[in-house]
């Protein structure tokens, strides 16, 4: 039975007692959110009270990574433990191999009942799991196509974020109450195209801008002007910044791509979408052809509106966890309940004038964890531990009471959870990026992350490029030619090799040879 968005009273009864005490382990995934855009994490353009909750109950991580920021190979990292080289999806469009270890299986097969709901974007079926009903592709945000464990696709009415937690709370209340679960509850949102709920409409209508959204990448790698994710120039007319008819000013938009979600919704869903943007679009249009707007009046005409659809898309996010949240109190589930809240990678909100992740720039390598784990982690803790998406799997195998494959090249951050930092714990995190220049003409990278320092790596221009990130936070110079930093830069280059070693990194394109530019 699918819900209401409202909130509603479950009640808790004996059923909900389990006789196996091992931790329920409940997964909330989330897609493109950047940690900009938690008020926990200190965003200043928006709220999310439900998140924020996580965060003050449980452990907001301070330094939480990805290994590859895309959504597929992220998601192919989280499964495996193992980075993209080694699982073998190393970009969107791969298909992944299901036949290696993954840590759905081994918690089925230790006796936890599993499900997975929503978004998987991997190219083939889910395995591991008692349950699964998953998006096709990227999915949709309205009436969205859901693949059934037949074979069928059925076609869902409503909004996407909503639904995704309608099933999982059906999921939750029909399961067998005397097994642990597992339960990965998996967003669309907030990805690309940015189809708000209409509840959110208006809500994030004007927000600050980042200080780099007119970024002119200098003291950075010529690499930098050549990429086709930029809110000034690579912004669809339709498709994001959601105008109607023929692009009629082809200087600021890009043609060729519709709005898709337009075309899904029924004529009550127009009907309100119209009344919200129609006045908007009509009222910049006119300003537009009468030339009272400058080119840079245009830019941050855009970036409002992509701010308003992108936030407007995690809002429901919000709500959604402050359903999920509220059913586990009422059911009597939440003390013996890890929730882990997480994104596949971060995204860049602005920041150096793009939308979208990929390079290995703060702001898309960083990714948001949360994690509530009553009696385990100590309400408001802040771990600086480094952390990686890889680390997952073995993170949850190791709180259900299980053994880490050895082929999994993450590492459980069950005792960062309980505060103890184990004295060999990493120093740096590494990064690989192979989609090379497809979407988004970003080339195909890799380097290392300190607590301090980052070093980039650049194939086809044989390439360094070296951050301070405590004296440039916004990575904004490149110091690997400074005499100052040559020291500095040889160890981190010998960084990068003991940890392609250490991950055992054979990709021809990464073997280049080198020159300190």
């Amino acid at each position: 039975m699918l819900r209401p968005l409202l909130l509603f009273a479950a009640i808790a009864c004996p059923a909900f007692a389990r006789a196996d005490a091992r931790p329920n382990l409940l997964f909330l995934f989330s897609d493109d959110h950047a940690t900009a855009a938690i008020s926990a994490y200190g965003s200043t353009v928006n709220e999310t009270p439900h998140l924020d909750r996580l965060a003050t109950e449980g452990a907001l991580f301070k330094r939480s990574f990805c290994a590859n920021s895309l959504c597929g190979p992220s998601r192919a990292c989280i499964l495996t433990g193992k980075h993209s080289h080694l699982n073998g999806f190393r970009r969107n469009g791969d298909r992944f191999d299901a036949t290696q270890t993954t840590f759905p299986p081994l918690l089925r097969d230790a006796g936890y009942q599993t499900a997975v709901i929503g978004k998987w974007h991997l190219g083939t079926d889910p395995v591991g799991f008692d349950y699964w009903e998953v998006l096709p592709g990227q999915g949709s945000y309205y009436n969205p196509d859901f693949l059934q464990q037949d074979g069928t696709r059925l076609r869902r009415p409503g909004y996407c974020t909503d639904i995704i937690t309608d099933l999982s709370l059906d999921w939750l209340e029909d399961r067998d109450p005397d097994k642990p679960f597992l339960l990965m509850c998996q967003r669309k949102a907030p990805h690309r195209n940015w189809a708000p709920a209409p509840r959110h409409f208006g809500r994030y209508a004007d927000v600050p801008e980042p200080t780099t959204l007119r970024d002119d990448y200098a003291g950075r790698t010529a690499l930098l002007h050549e990429n086709e994710m930029s809110i000034r120039d690579h912004m669809h007319w339709a498709h994001d910044m959601k105008l109607k008819g023929p692009n009629r000013y082809p200087d600021y938009f890009v043609s060729g791509m519709p709005n898709g979600e337009y075309k899904r919704m029924d004529a009550e869903q127009r009907a309100v979408w119209d009344a919200y943007y129609t006045p908007l679009n009509q009222e910049f249009l006119a300003a537009l052809k009468a030339g009272e707007l400058s080119d840079d009046d245009v830019l941050a005409w855009k970036y409002r509106r992509y701010m308003h659809d992108y936030l407007g898309s995690v809002q429901a996010v919000d709500d959604n966890v402050g359903r999920i949240l509220a059913y586990l109190d009422e059911a009597g589930l939440a003390e013996n309940t890890i929730v882990i809240y997480a994104s596949d990678q971060g995204f860049y909100l602005g920041e150096h004038g793009w939308y979208d992740k990929r390079w290995m720039f703060e702001e898309s390598l960083e990714m948001p964890l949360l994690v509530r784990w009553p009696g385990g982690v100590a309400p408001g803790a802040r771990p600086a531990a480094m952390v990686q998406n890889i680390d997952y799997g073995p993170t949850l195998l190791e709180a259900a009471g299980g053994e880490v494959p050895a082929e999994m090249q993450g590492k459980s951050f069950v005792p960062v959870l309980r505060g103890q930092t184990p004295a060999d714990w990493r120093d740096a995190i590494y990064y690989a990026y192979f989609e090379d220049n497809a979407v988004h003409n970003v080339p195909r990278h890799d380097g290392v992350r300190t607590d301090r320092y980052k070093l980039m790596f650049f194939p086809v221009s044989a390439e360094w490029q070296l951050f301070d990130l405590e004296t440039d936070p916004e990575e904004l110079t490149s110091v690997h030619t400074d005499p100052a930093y040559a020291e500095v830069l040889g160890g981190m280059r010998e960084r990068y090799e003991q940890l392609r070693d250490t991950y055992d990194v054979e990709e021809a394109a990464f073997r280049a040879a080198a020159v300190a530019n």
